[in-house]
């Protein structure tokens, strides 16, 4: 299953039933889980740890060094979940010393041209649309989407279940459960559509919906709004969430 023309060391541990293409390198301290299927042309260097049954298309080059003039050789690692795909020409660099590791969940779709910086945590089932770039120690939680051409500044959070717009310049935290457009980036109501084929009902929408009026819609500063939630939904569980995602925001949110 292994081409006679890829460069495949014979340190690297290698699951069963994995493919590798021609003209590929895979380095030493690497680990494949079963099932995986490398394209020709990919570059898989020292500390990538990728899991079972995943796709990685021609041209990606996983696991290289930090572009971080602050990295000193330290042994740090890419983390790749199972079944996530990475297509052509993707780069993820590995982590630092400062979290030790870039981290992608599994179920994550990677298009074209993406950059992954390093230290970045990637949650479950994420979508990099065409060329997003993201900076060091970026978080995207589970289910978001970051559409086209978009840049994403160093330490920016983007929460769970975000969709954030084409060609996007991301300089604060994006706050779950929304829809994030314009220039610059501001809330443009709740992810609905998405919501509804992750099977929220309507009333968690709704709900979601009253929330955010309180936080963006109200005429109240931020501490204010988050007051006026804690008591109008005190037994809520999606407004702890987005309550605590907000106080726990070091970077700001992204306004209306």
């Amino acid at each position: 299953m292994i081409h006679k023309l890829s460069d495949v060391h014979p340190s690297a541990r290698i699951g069963d039933q994995v493919k590798v293409g021609p003209f590929t390198s895979i380095a030493a301290d690497v680990e494949i889980g079963e099932g995986t299927t490398i394209g020709p042309n990919v570059t898989i260097m020292d500390g990538a740890r990728i899991g079972a049954n995943c796709n990685i298309y021609p041209g990606a080059v996983i696991s290289a060094v930090p572009q971080d003039l602050k990295f000193d050789g330290e042994h740090t690692t890419v983390e790749i979940g199972d079944r996530t795909t990475i297509r052509e020409c993707v780069t993820i660099n590995r982590g630092t010393k400062a979290y030790g590791k870039t981290t992608l969940g599994k179920d994550c779709l990677i298009m074209a041209y993406v950059h992954i910086a390093h230290d970045c945590i990637i949650g479950n089932k994420v979508i990099l649309v065409n060329s997003v770039a993201l900076a060091g120690h970026v978080e995207v939680g589970d289910w978001s989407i970051i559409s086209g051409l978009s840049a994403v500044h160093q330490f920016v959070k983007i929460a769970d279940h975000v969709m954030v717009g084409g060609g996007a310049m991301v300089r604060k935290d994006v706050p779950p459960f929304i829809t994030a457009a314009g220039d610059p980036l501001t809330y443009a109501g709740v992810n609905s559509v998405g919501l509804r084929r992750r099977e929220f009902n309507n009333e968690q929408i709704r709900e979601i919906q009253d929330i955010y009026r309180i936080i963006y819609q109200s005429g109240k500063n931020i501490s204010q709004a988050v007051e006026t939630v804690k008591i109008q939904f005190k037994s809520s569980q999606l407004a702890s969430e987005i309550i605590d995602f907000i106080q726990s925001s070091e970077r700001g949110l992204i306004r209306k």
